[in-house]
């Protein structure tokens, strides 16, 4: 099932000559209209009339989150101020926010781009879509809103957190497609559990579509064999206009709109573009944005990319699921550990349920110290001290085994745990205090 059957199943070779025209327009407007992209260029020696399309990408600068920062609130933008019809912000939480001006066409790519990545998940026009991402400056409730309205889905703004009232309307407006944080997916669940209601035999829910946090295939099982749904990936960032992608059915991989964005992988130390099918810190380009285009931005994020046609026709390439960030990468004793490994990890043993939380610690010895703090599953069979105490010893033997460095383990009874209605927040650094 397609929205834009046309673009979506281009031909391969028919996507790279469109993007080689929209990457020279685009280079072409930033020099004329960004003073910012202007003064850049200039710094790296390049000029629009010597730009040679897709050959010369790697000599375009990269553009980072601290480009929008020093720039704060609307210095980057390519448009007079009375172009931009919306305004959107991150919450600045590490730092000086950053703000993301659309005018009205950047407001139809990204709808149209969440339009089709909706259709491609399987929403369609008899869908209930119940939408439980935060609304305002935040991307991602309105982003789905318009989209969902867009392919004829009836929509419910419900928004983030009030958890029973959630259940309540999946329920009286027999929802049918939830959008929301996977580690909400698991609080609702449990909640609903709770309250009596069982969300595979007492709703409508058939799909759910989970982003803004890095999480699992493990993850994905968990909450398909708890609730009976489907669950899908979406990626987007606020610099880019929130959610855009998701998986397709075949769930091989999420796919990126090529007309509208031009995606490379990169080593996140050199800066050099990876090899297909290696891991590292993914770069877009925008392609069609007016008010905000970005050259080369760098998302922090890490995956895999994969350009192979896709099983169900599209020809657009395809990221894998986002491995963790690269500012969120733990540094435990001179070993790299993404927070996604040890998820990878703790969803695979049965015993142990979904919440989990990592303190990092510095000994008086000076050397760091992690310890992993787990729930039970409500349904494992522990009877014992001693049993605790071989579970904790498998998990942090398995651990050892992926991560190359000891964690101590503290498994906790269930419910112990900080649940999070937004994004979750899994890891507390005290070696910095």
């Amino acid at each position: 099932m397609y929205w834009n059957s046309f673009v979506e199943t281009m031909p391969a070779k028919d996507l790279k000559d469109l993007q080689e025209r929209k990457l020279k327009a685009l280079v072409n407007y930033v020099y004329e209209y960004s003073p910012f992209y202007r003064k850049r260029f200039k710094e790296a020696g390049i000029h629009p009339s010597e730009f040679k399309g897709l050959s010369d990408l790697s000599k375009l600068p990269f553009t980072k989150k601290q480009d929008l920062r020093d720039n704060y609130p609307t210095g980057m933008f390519a448009v007079p101020l009375s172009h931009v019809v919306r305004f959107h912000a991150s919450s600045g939480t590490t730092g000086k926010p950053t703000v993301v001006g659309y005018t009205q066409n950047d407001l139809e790519v990204w709808v149209e781009s969440l339009a089709r990545s909706l259709v491609a998940c399987g929403v369609g026009r008899e869908d209930v879509m119940q939408i439980a991402y935060g609304y305002g400056l935040f991307t991602g409730g309105l982003g789905f809103h318009y989209a969902g309205e867009r392919i004829g889905a009836a929509v419910i703004p419900i928004s983030a957190g009030n958890t029973a009232r959630q259940i309540e309307l999946m329920k009286d407006l027999k929802t049918t497609v939830i959008a929301c944080t996977p580690s909400y997916m698991l609080y609702l669940t449990e909640q609903a559990e709770k309250m009596g209601v069982d969300i595979a035999s007492d709703t409508h829910l058939r799909m759910g579509i989970f982003g803004a946090e890095p999480w699992s295939e493990e993850t994905r099982k968990r909450i398909e064999n708890k609730t009976g749904i489907d669950a899908y990936d979406v990626y987007g960032t606020s610099e880019l206009s929130g959610p855009l992608f998701t998986e397709c059915t075949e769930k091989q991989g999420i796919h990126i709109w090529g007309d509208h964005f031009l995606v490379e992988v990169i080593d996140p130390e050199t800066g050099e573009q990876v090899g297909e099918g290696e891991k590292g810190e993914l770069v877009v380009t925008t392609l069609s944005k007016e008010a905000l285009p970005l050259v080369r931005w760098r998302t922090g994020d890490i995956t895999i990319l994969e350009e192979e046609k896709c099983a169900c026709g599209r020809t657009h390439p395809r990221i894998m699921r986002i491995l963790g960030r690269a500012d969120d990468m733990i540094i435990v004793r001179g070993v790299n550990v993404f927070p996604s490994q040890i998820e990878h990890v703790l969803m695979q043993i049965p015993e142990i349920g979904e919440h989990y939380m990592i303190i990092l610690d510095r000994a008086k010895s000076g050397l760091d110290e992690m310890t992993i703090q787990v729930e039970l599953s409500e349904n494992a069979k522990i009877d014992t001290t001693t049993d605790i105490l071989n579970l904790e010893r498998e998990i942090a033997e398995r651990l050892k085994s992926v991560l190359n460095v000891w964690a101590k383990i503290e498994v906790v009874n269930p419910g112990t745990l900080q649940r999070f209605e937004g994004k979750a927040k899994r890891v507390i650094d005290r070696r910095k205090i």
